[in-house]
């Protein structure tokens, strides 16, 4: 494995200003005296070949350097800088990028078909392997983020099985789900010498097919919760109506008008629509 080491230049600004010299001796020469030509050809051809080894770097950009095939190090120092001309240099950038992964269709932990998308914050931070450890780096995020989604997503189930189930689930915990995806896509791409700083997901819904169903089952899981909620609060709410005409001996009700008045509170309580009030004129009795 090729992995990142400095490489050898120097500040262009002093470079620049040691060839300038040569440069002017050798034309000086050329003009002037004309028994040292071939020198002055030589000076300037050297000049020449010495203006190939001048070269910008970018804030955020490195310049891998390779010679005759063969790697020889790696320059992040911004500005102008010179080496050796003879080497090849190509530029990799440092900057962090986006990449936003397709929806695609994939089956849960559960089988259930679910469509998924996903975001990644990446950069390199090692320019060597980005560059000789796979042919295309940027391809290689695109293709390996799509292979860990599906297989993260295939692993846990959309929804929890139950309310107080403690299971990881892509709706019910996206943070964590997060984290996991980010350490998934991180091992794939770190062969490359990528790091992955973020991934979120951007798009988690029911497949087409099943959305309806689904959406049913999550209306009716709804409806018994706040059923369950108010059947509880009605009969808290019975038990203390007794309770009360018991300590104020407002009326003295046997076991049948007590089950009586429990019954109708229950209605009255948990019915979804208002009651209709009858009004007893007569004796309870």
């Amino acid at each position: 494995m090729i992995t990142e080491k400095a490489g050898f230049s120097i500040n262009g600004y002093l470079a620049f200003f040691a060839v300038l010299p040569i440069l002017q001796f050798g034309f000086g020469f050329m003009l002037v005296n004309q028994i040292l030509v071939p020198l002055a050809l030589i000076a300037s051809l050297l000049v020449l070949i010495c203006w190939a080894g001048f070269f910008m770097v970018q804030p955020n950009q490195a310049k891998v350097m390779t010679l005759f095939g063969s790697y020889v190090g790696t320059e992040k120092r911004n500005g102008l800088r010179w080496t050796i001309p003879f080497y090849m240099r190509k530029t990799v950038s440092l900057r962090v990028r986006n990449f936003e992964c397709a929806k695609i269709k994939v089956n849960d932990n559960l089988g259930n078909p679910i469509e998924i998308a996903t975001i990644v914050v990446w950069s390199v931070t090692d320019s060597a392997e980005a560059m000789f450890e796979v042919d295309d780096y940027e391809s290689y995020v695109t293709i390996q983020t799509e292979s860990a989604l599906r297989n993260m997503a295939s692993s846990y189930a959309y929804d929890p099985q139950d309310d107080d189930s403690q299971d990881i689930a892509l709706r019910s915990h996206p943070q964590r789900i997060s984290e996991i995806l980010k350490q998934e896509i991180q091992e794939r791409l770190g062969k490359a010498g990528l790091t992955v700083h973020e991934s979120r997901i951007s798009h988690l819904a029911y497949a087409q097919e099943i959305a309806s169903a689904m959406l049913q089952r999550q209306q009716a899981t709804a409806i018994i919760a706040a059923r369950s909620k108010i059947v509880e609060g009605a009969v808290g709410m019975v038990e203390m109506a007794l309770h009360r005409l018991k300590e104020k001996n407002m009326v003295e009700l046997d076991e049948e008008r007590k089950a009586m008045m429990v019954s109708n509170l229950l209605v009255v309580l948990c019915g979804d629509k208002n009651v209709q009030p009858i009004v007893n004129t007569g004796s309870i009795y």
